[in-house]
């Protein structure tokens, strides 16, 4: 069927989806680059065109944090007019081309097409969309017609302080971005591995924004080199966006053991070696090393895929809970997130993973890991009316060879040291900064939290649509004040 001849009330019956897939395994384990490849021109309007127009679009209203009109750029991206599929896509969403690469698309899940069949493309729409625009010079630097004068400054540059930051700058106000790295771009340079997300893709936002004229300081640590009281001295609002980077840890014997270490130490020391920062310091290296993973989430993910490509010699990836099941559970019906089992592009290149179990102890010699002890745990109910709970099976123990553990354990909410120290920011009940409705941290006028150190560890669209809206509470109240 040629594209110009798709009949479009038949389009979500008569094309399959079609994914892009990734470069060969042989080939993309020996680099960094990204191994997911794009559609062609002729595939992406026969995707664009599956889409139903359906007159409840449950992934605009329900699923995307950031609103995102995916029925009307998907009928444009359809008609080949992109620059006006990029403006639709561009008023609600400030960095598709973060989004289109690592969000989980949450607007598939609950795509109406995906009820009986399978949801629209709707991630590689948008993908192609902004990278068009990028390629065809119509994304430009938007620099405020009239400043307004208020000083505004943002702690993190990563998706949550981009966000408060562009909207901030657009509004009018003189925004600096205090990051204590040496670059701006937080999690997405440093966390993301570049096999997923391109640095360059972060240049050239940050780029962007700096001709916009939104200032970036980095190498600054704000709490250490610049205090609070210097801050708020010199500007009208303070935005904390310095995210959800407090790990959460194992309590078990032989922690201290080296080659014991954090996930995302672990990605960032090999995303700063492929930036060329920091020569001196040294690479956490599984080159021949029987690697075992705790944690079965993205970033275990993530680990599995760098220690593939820094030339391990096994890698196993354990996790606590049971597997997904391969299909929606009676419990977790459409449109809801489809919580169902899921291999990425890390784990096709070559993973073992078990579920169900607990790590017991690691063992080791001369100061250094060498093996793990595990159990298998089964989920179930001990108290009556209580949550299921991991319960080990006597007689399933075991051991595996380990000299590199690396702990995706995920995080427990933003690192209470230096600037939260002295704002003495409460504690609340949530993993993030208590805050109101406008995003003011509870007892501390003028200072504001957004992203995960706010809502605790979540997804980068999450972070960036908080990081917007909080961004417009700050310049409505500089505004009334």
């Amino acid at each position: 069927m040629k594209t110009e001849n798709i009949n479009k009330d038949r389009a979500f019956f008569e094309i399959p989806r079609k994914d892009p897939g990734y470069r060969p395994v042989e080939e993309r384990v020996k680099d960094y680059r990204p191994v997911e490849r794009r559609l062609t021109d002729d595939e992406l309007k026969r995707q664009a065109s599956r889409c139903m127009d359906c007159g409840t679009p449950f992934c605009h209203g329900m699923a995307c944090p950031l609103g995102n009109l995916v029925p009307e750029f998907n009928r444009l991206a359809g008609q080949s007019r992109w620059q006006e599929a990029l403006e639709v896509l561009l008023s609600t969403s400030p960095f598709p081309e973060f989004t289109a690469r690592i969000c989980p698309a949450l607007c598939e899940g609950s795509c109406v097409c995906g009820l009986g069949g399978e949801a629209v493309t709707v991630r590689q729409i948008e993908l192609e969309i902004i990278e068009r625009g990028f390629e065809a010079g119509w994304v430009k630097p938007l620099p405020p017609a009239v400043r307004n004068g208020f000083r505004v400054a943002v702690i993190g540059s990563g998706p949550a302080g981009l966000a408060a930051a562009q909207e901030l700058n657009r509004a009018g106000c003189l925004v600096t971005v205090y990051e204590q790295a040496p670059k701006a771009g937080g999690i997405l340079r440093y966390g993301i591995p570049d096999f997923k997300l391109d640095k360059a893709v972060v240049d050239r936002r940050i780029e962007l924004m700096k001709a916009e004229g939104v200032v970036f300081e980095c190498g600054v640590e704000a709490g250490r080199d610049l205090s609070v009281r210097f801050l708020l001295d010199r500007h009208q609002a303070l935005v904390l966006a310095c995210g959800s980077r407090a790990p959460r840890d194992i309590k078990a014997p032989g922690r201290e053991l080296a080659g014991v270490h954090l996930a995302l130490e672990y990605l960032t020391r090999q995303n700063r070696l492929n930036e060329g920062e920091r020569p001196g310091e040294s690479v956490i290296s599984a080159l021949g090393q029987d690697v075992v993973v705790i944690g079965g989430g993205d970033t275990g993910s993530d680990c599995v895929g760098t220690a593939i490509r820094q030339g391990a010699r096994s890698v196993l990836q354990l996790e606590i809970m049971p597997p997904p099941p391969a299909c929606r559970a009676a419990g977790n019906p459409w449109p809801q997130w489809p919580v169902v089992a899921k291999e990425t592009s890390s784990h096709k290149e070559g993973c073992a993973r078990r579920w169900c179990v607990a790590t017991q102890a690691f063992l080791g010699t001369e100061g250094r890991v060498r093996s793990l002890r595990a159990v298998e745990v089964e989920w179930r109910v001990v108290t009556a009316g209580g949550r299921p709970q991991p319960v080990e099976k006597p007689g399933t123990e075991f051991t595996v060879p380990a000299g590199l553990v690396l702990l995706a354990l995920g995080f427990t909410g933003p690192v209470r040291h230096g600037l939260l120290e002295q704002i003495r920011a409460a504690e609340g009940s949530a993993p993030g900064l208590p805050r109101g409705a406008d995003g003011a941290v509870a007892g501390h006028p003028g200072v504001y939290a957004v992203g995960d150190a706010a809502l605790g560890p979540s997804l980068v669209v999450r972070a960036v649509a908080d990081g917007r809206r909080v961004a417009r509470e700050v310049v409505a109240s500089l505004v009334k004040a």
